[in-house]
């Protein structure tokens, strides 16, 4: 009988440091995050983010119809000028267009050149002629821009469910705009 309460005091001693290793490394992975977010739409982790190029790699093989799951991060390259209700990013040297998961947020219109995390789901879609000349009114393009699409075009495609865009540090900014 002795034995065996000694042996339970040995078990729960074993645990009770298993659980305290784990809130250590989880303490140490959220201290390595120096960067501060704002979060657009779902709440999105800063964890197992693919950069732009392992994303084209990892969706080269998909064909119409496919979906995966995807994070990562990239350069936005414009958004739409209307509402922000979608963004353009470079995917590996190509534009793919970015939308958000049942117009259920948009992005501010300001953000072009900005990194962003996305995460979503990829899929290839072929856009209709209509659907190409409408994302370039959107996106500023001029009459004679727009009459130039007489294709459709098959390329990567997100729906976004939440995206994290860098906070602006107010320190940097009052930094480089001193005042005399």
């Amino acid at each position: 009988m002795r034995n065996l309460f000694v042996l339970l005091v040995l078990a729960a001693a074993l645990v009770g440091c298993k659980s305290e290793v784990s809130q250590e490394d989880a303490t140490i992975a959220v201290e390595e995050v120096k960067e501060s977010f704002q979060n657009f739409g779902a709440p999105v982790a800063v964890s197992e983010v693919m950069t732009p190029d392992a994303l084209a790699e990892f969706t080269k093989t998909l064909k119409v119809g496919d979906t995966v799951p995807v994070k990562f991060s990239s350069k936005v390259n414009s958004v739409c000028q209307k509402k922000g209700c979608w963004m353009k990013v470079d995917i590996d040297g190509e534009e793919s267009m970015v939308r958000f998961k049942d117009y259920a947020f948009f992005m501010p219109k300001d953000i072009a050149g900005q990194d962003a995390i996305i995460e979503g789901v990829a899929f290839i879609e072929e856009v209709s002629v209509e659907d190409l000349k409408h994302y370039a009114e959107d996106d500023g393009k001029s009459p004679e821009e727009i009459a130039a699409i007489t294709e459709p075009k098959q390329s990567l495609a997100i729906v976004s469910s939440g995206v994290l865009l860098p906070e602006a540090q107010v320190e940097e900014e009052e930094d480089s705009n001193p005042q005399e």
